[in-house]
């Protein structure tokens, strides 16, 4: 006699033996169905490709390059008006002759001559960019473009180690309890006996400045959420049937763990991430405005932010509302699909289409 296992809300085999349909399978038929899920998705997926697109070079290679007129105004503005200065004349000195004392003096006619020919050739520098320039010049656009491969990779990077790491000390925690079970308890309560502030504080001061550093820190910090969540869930789901039936069968632990409890798990752990892919990147934020974050050569949407703090005193809103607009699309995008995703591998809809 062969025993046939199945997860709650997976169908069971058919009489004619057809393999029932999977849980992902499922999942993304229903995903399909959800118009906004699918919609944001394809948000989403825009934004993986520009981060690719960007990290290769193909857009916003230039964002360093001074290509308008300082705080240039975007383009539906038109031009900035110009101010006139009034020349302040120069007086003359007597025309001495001083390549006696100094004898770098034949020089000065051939610089000036070099200077004024640079001048003659540089190339113009624009006067309005589609949406806008900073301080310096640099296209506010390209700087978002490229600030969104930094932001959005800070903030996946760190939630999915996180998200890593909180769902494998809950898997133990809440499957094998006793002295495991003890011991990241008390490892729980000392992360979460410490605030979070100081805590990515005191790791920014240990790690330094840099992508990488942020997003390390990020997910040593932000853990410990997912975990309580998962203990409790592999808790509930250790004791009941299906996963009993499994060990009767000769199922091994990890496979009881990660193939039969964990799929039932998974919309937990989706919602918890997409809390913490907004939340790091929040944090990315805070971290750029105290000059903890990303390098001084790196832009993300938290030093556009920092910088933008300054400009607005002049009434240059321009790089603020580019970074907010990136992020906001990208962050409820991202959102609405969690959610979508979460309903579709919901177990309590499983079976009910």
């Amino acid at each position: 006699m062969t025993a046939v296992l199945n997860s709650p809300g997976s169908a069971p085999a058919s009489a004619t033996g057809h393999r029932p349909e999977g849980v992902w399978r499922a999942a993304w038929k229903r995903l399909r169905a959800d118009r906004v899920g699918m919609v944001s998705l394809a948000v989403v997926l825009f934004f993986v490709v520009l981060i690719v697109l960007s990290a290769v070079g193909f857009v916003a290679k230039d964002w360093q390059m001074e290509v308008g007129v300082p705080s240039a105004p975007p383009t539906v503005m038109g031009p900035a008006d110009k101010v006139e200065t009034a020349a302040i004349p120069v007086p003359e000195g007597p025309n001495v002759d001083i390549s006696a004392v100094d004898p770098l003096a034949p020089r000065y006619q051939e610089w000036e001559e070099r200077a004024l020919q640079y001048k003659t050739t540089e190339v113009p520098k624009a006067e309005t960019l589609p949406f806008g320039g900073d301080r310096l010049g640099r296209d506010v656009l390209e700087k978002a473009m490229k600030g969104t491969q930094t932001s959005v990779f800070v903030g996946l990077l760190g939630a999915l180690v996180a998200t890593l790491i909180g769902t494998v000390l809950g898997a133990l925690g809440g499957f094998f309890g006793g002295k495991v079970g003890d011991f990241l308890e008390w490892l729980y309560n000392v992360f979460t006996s410490i605030p979070d502030i100081l805590l990515i504080l005191s790791f920014a001061v240990i790690f330094g400045r840099g992508i990488g550093s942020v997003a390390i820190i990020l997910a040593l910090v932000g853990w410990t959420g997912l975990y309580r969540q998962v203990r409790a869930e592999f808790l509930k789901h250790s004791v009941r049937e299906y996963v009993r039936a499994a060990e009767a069968v000769g199922a091994s632990t990890a496979s009881r763990m990660f193939r039969h409890i964990l799929p039932n798990v998974s919309h937990v752990i989706l919602v918890r991430m997409s809390l913490l892919v907004v939340g790091f990147i929040k944090f990315e934020v805070i971290l750029s405005y105290l000059g903890l974050g990303v390098g001084v050569d790196d832009v993300s949407w938290g030093t556009m932010l920092a910088e933008a703090q300054s400009e607005l005193i002049l009434g240059h809103w321009w790089q603020l509302v580019a970074a907010t607009l990136f992020m906001a699309v990208f962050v409820t995008a991202f959102s609405l699909f969690t959610d979508a995703l979460r309903d579709a591998l919901d177990p309590k809809l499983r079976g009910l289409e």
